[in-house]
């Protein structure tokens, strides 16, 4: 019997490269590819690589600067170390890496790696793969399920792909080039993912895509199924107690999704709804389809389905042409809508782009201004929303355990980590816990009896309600 191959991947970016890599595993363990955390000790290291932040690339050819020394090294004790870039910088630069980076065994973008055994194959024999076309098959049905003990040893939480693409084009993001259109897995398929996942001690399933909210997969009744109606059909699998998703777009809130927020216990009152600016000039230029009106009036539809509602989002300053006074617009929507949280980066253009065209820079010290102001704002929420949890008994999903010995961590509806003193065996179950204090993003608390209230208390203190 062979000894086992050792595998090592290293992601960048979104929660879609997470579960890529996930999925990578599990396609190379009939190859018998085991998981180490070392990339010097692989027999195979993957890249899983992310195009959509500022020098994306400059990063992947860094770390395959480093990975060539530890190949060379391997190849002097006599072992053979094979190196693969994936992903989306793979896709968008498949040919310039083949030329740059000839210790680079695969080049295989984010539509392919269910290819991977093929690809590996190839390259023993001819020396260099590369697969960057979108192929017309689905790569999901080509993906071997997860064996039960890998479901278990990933946890109770999990990942499942419900939709890859975009069809919106901001003008910004690289994201419709490198993932191509938008595609929806059936539902069955969904289904069955996610009922194997709850049998091997899945509770927790965030449904992921570039562009979840605009879901439209074939139903069992031979109907489009908008994501609402997936998400009610997921609600009814036993053993699977909360749901979330992720990310959304403003104009693909149907009603179905505002219903299944009003409707479901099970799906979480917390929802990643990228904005990405406050100015409806800016908008318009970044192509996003919609105004800051549209997008408050959305935030309304949910808040009156369901009053603890929460929400993060995603946010650009300093893109092309972007003023002070369109910049204010931001701030002033921020506080309006008060979040839980937020992500914001200066804009950076990305090859390929519309928006890489575009002359009317903002300057770099301008950029770093504003989105220190931004992200000053954004801080002051989140730790607003997080103290008022204080002297509040709420529902925490727990995990695993702590660093602290002792000490269980769960999540409460909102992400937010929650560390109590109790045993191993609470692990995996939803309990109340009363909130004593807050350390840093960690809230501290102790085993409630009863029921946990939900607390729209909580969101009046960051909106001014």
């Amino acid at each position: 019997m062979k000894p086992p191959r050792k595998l090592h991947i290293k992601s960048y970016g979104c929660q879609m490269n997470v579960y890529d890599a996930q999925r990578m595993v599990d396609t190379l363990a009939p190859e018998g590819f085991v998981e180490t955390d070392s990339a010097e000790d692989a027999d195979l290291v993957i890249l899983n690589t992310c195009h959509i932040r500022e020098k994306a690339s400059e990063k992947v050819y860094s770390e395959l600067g480093r990975l060539r020394v530890a190949k060379d090294e391997a190849a002097r004790n006599g072992r053979e170390m094979r190196i693969a870039v994936a992903g989306c910088v793979a896709q968008a630069e498949g040919e310039e890496i083949v030329r740059r980076a000839p210790t680079v065994d695969v080049v295989v973008g984010p539509q392919s790696y269910h290819h991977l055994p093929q690809l590996l194959a190839r390259a023993k024999s001819e020396g260099r793969a590369l697969e960057t076309e979108f192929p017309v098959d689905d790569k999901f049905g080509f993906l071997p399920q997860p064996k039960p003990d890998a479901i278990r040893a990933r946890g109770i939480s999990a990942f499942v792909t419900v939709q890859e693409g975009c069809d919106k084009f901001c003008t910004f993001c690289v994201v419709p080039y490198t993932r191509g259109a938008e595609v929806s897995r059936p539902v069955a398929k969904i289904v069955d993912d996610v009922k194997r996942l709850a049998e091997n001690g899945v509770r927790e399933i965030t449904l992921i895509g570039q562009n979840v909210n605009a879901y439209h997969g074939e139903g069992p009744d031979g109907r489009t199924w908008p994501l609402g109606k997936l998400l009610h059909r997921l609600a009814e699998i036993e053993g699977i107690v909360r749901l979330r998703y992720s990310t959304s777009h403003p104009r693909d809130v149907e009603e179905t999704l505002i219903a299944a927020h009003r409707d479901l216990a099970a799906l979480m009152p917390f929802v990643h709804l990228p904005v990405q600016s406050g100015s409806d000039r800016i908008l318009a230029a970044m192509n996003r389809k919609h105004t800051a009106d549209d997008y408050r009036r959305v935030i309304d539809r949910f808040r009156t389905a369901r009053q603890d509602i929460a929400f993060s989002s995603d946010f650009i300053v300093g893109f092309p042409g972007e003023t002070e006074g369109e910049f204010a617009a931001t701030l002033a929507l921020v506080m309006q809508i008060g979040y839980a949280g937020a992500y914001s980066f200066k804009y950076s253009p990305r090859p390929g782009t519309p928006a890489a065209d575009m002359q009317e820079t903002v300057s770099a010290a301008e950029m770093d201004d504003r989105l220190v102001r931004l992200q000053e704002l954004i801080d002051t929420q989140q730790s607003a929303f997080n103290k008022a949890m204080i002297g509040e008994t709420v529902d925490v999903l727990f995990e695993r355990a702590a660093r602290n010995p002792g000490q269980i961590v769960g999540r409460t509806a909102y992400l937010q980590p929650a560390h109590v003193f109790a045993s191993p065996d609470i692990i995996g179950q939803v309990l109340p816990v009363s909130i004593a204090s807050l350390e840093r993003y960690s809230l501290l608390g102790e085993l409630a009896g009863g029921a946990a209230r939900p607390a729209p208390s909580i969101l009046p203190q960051l909106t001014g309600a």
